[in-house]
């Protein structure tokens, strides 16, 4: 187990309560224990160090440690020094009522999916296209925008970039800025269910937020069943309520597989068919390895798909920057719905990510940690190889996470046991659509989401559970 700052020399409260100083500093660290204020894991202060901060003899100390290491609330070992044992339970007061919950602590190693690795955002470029776009800013755009779709110079650069990196039919009215993916389709929602479509299937493996969020704007999440090809979009067609579909076609969230082409056509085939629309959530798209990048659904007809691009994994979530390329005749409604609930996004933030855009630093930045990314599924796949050979990884041709096939009957105890290691992991049953029956259980481990200087400790961590 990697010790954290709370673990090694940190300062511990302790009050010995009771007539004794032996018999009251065990029984105050009984129970910090259990309560949880002192959880498993954490490592003591040696019995000379909490001595000297008491102000009491060591011998004291030692013979309290000693205590609770025979009534199994501590363990001691050689080189390893005094720690909360590993699977205490949090127990009731002496009263028998409850005690106040344990405050989690912050896991030492990270896999969870969704994030790209925070420490290698571009500050230095980023500053500089800031000063940049700052400088030459005209004075309006520190004002009230009643251009609610979003600034003119970041949609012109966004425009031509979409064209030519992910094949979208984009130009700067067509599209609309928005503070992320979540933002864009809360207004889609608002907006489908204006015009009166009442369902919008969702893929049997995706995201609860997706789902919440369509089903608080009064929408029904009929779910589309996933496989080895992707969402089967053929069978879109006996759901006769269904008015729109959100996909995720480059690489499905979370099983990493590409909308097969076969499935690509018959989306789109049931969108012009049916009057329906295509939502289609290109989170990750820039990032693929093996192979030319799968272009955007939306190049097919960009009328009836629309495309909804990010920067929150290309650079960081916290710039709540995201766009969607829009069918015309969702243009006015979308705009005038943002305009009326939510105005419009950080003009200079906007501004910024032009300029980031247009100088080519984002276009280098891409490339640098797509080979970055790249490097470490390598290093997650051979360490798989070497030390937990039967386990299987799938969706790595993209993305920043792989998916771990694992035995039935395994995720939640694995996932367990990641948590008593500090490791932080996602099961796949965590995103599967309620409606949906349970046929796989695994792992979506998120490589891009450590700092670089922690990848490998995280990796070591990861291989130790494996089953």
């Amino acid at each position: 187990m990697t010790d954290s700052w709370a673990t090694f020399g940190a300062d511990l409260h302790i009050e010995p309560v009771g007539p004794g100083l032996r018999s009251g500093l065990t029984t105050a660290l009984r129970d910090a224990v259990r309560s949880g204020r002192l959880l498993p894991g954490t490592r003591l202060p040696s019995s000379r160090t909490l001595a000297a901060d008491l102000g009491i003899a060591r011998n004291t100390v030692a013979d309290a440690y000693a205590d609770l290491v025979a009534e199994g609330w501590l363990t001691a070992r050689q080189g390893s020094g005094t720690r909360v044992a590993q699977r205490v339970a949090v127990r009731g007061g002496a009263d028998g009522g409850p005690r106040t919950p344990p405050v989690r602590r912050r896991p030492a190693h990270t896999l969870l999916p969704g994030s790209p690795d925070l420490s290698s955002f571009p500050r230095a470029e980023w500053l500089k296209a800031g000063r940049r776009a700052l400088t030459a800013a005209p004075h309006e755009a520190f004002g009230y925008d009643a251009m609610s779709q979003g600034r003119i110079e970041l949609r012109t650069v966004l425009a031509d970039y979409l064209a030519r990196a992910r094949g979208v039919h984009a130009a700067p009215g067509r599209i609309v800025v928005c503070a992320g993916f979540v933002h864009g389709l809360s207004l889609l929602a608002r907006v489908l269910r204006r015009r009166g479509v009442r369902e919008v299937a969702t893929e049997a493996y995706g995201l609860d937020i997706h789902r919440d969020l369509l089903t608080g704007a009064g929408l029904r999440t009929p779910a589309v069943p996933v496989d080895r090809l992707g969402a089967r979009t053929a069978e879109l067609a006996a759901m006769r309520q269904v008015g729109a579909v959100l996909l995720t076609p480059a690489h499905q969230f979370p099983t990493g597989v590409p909308l097969h082409a076969a499935r690509r056509a018959a989306a789109v085939d049931w969108a012009r068919s049916r009057g329906g629309l295509i939502l289609e959530d290109d989170y990750d798209g820039e990032f693929r390895y093996d192979r030319q990048a799968v272009g955007a659904l939306q190049g097919l007809d960009p009328e009836r798909v629309v495309y909804l691009g990010t920067a929150s994994k290309s650079l960081a979530p916290g710039l709540r920057l995201a766009w969607m390329v829009l069918p015309e005749s969702l243009v006015g409604e979308v705009c005038a719905e943002k305009g009326g609930a939510e105005w419009m996004s950080a003009a200079p933030d906007q501004l910024t990510l032009a300029e980031f855009i247009a100088s080519g630093a984002y276009d280098r930045h891409v490339r640098a940690m797509r080979l970055r990314y790249r490097r470490r599924r390598d290093e997650l796949v051979a360490a798989l190889a070497d030390r937990a050979p039967g386990v299987f990884v799938s969706g790595i041709a993209a993305g920043l996470h792989a998916v771990l096939e694992l035995p039935p009957g395994t995720e939640r105890s694995v996932v367990q046991a990641a948590n008593w290691q500090g490791l932080a992991l996602e099961g796949l049953t965590r995103f599967r659509h309620p409606d949906t029956e349970p046929a796989r259980e695994g792992l979506v481990i998120g490589y891009g989401s450590p700092a670089q200087s922690a990848w490998t400790g995280a990796l070591d961590a990861l291989c130790r559970v494996l089953p």
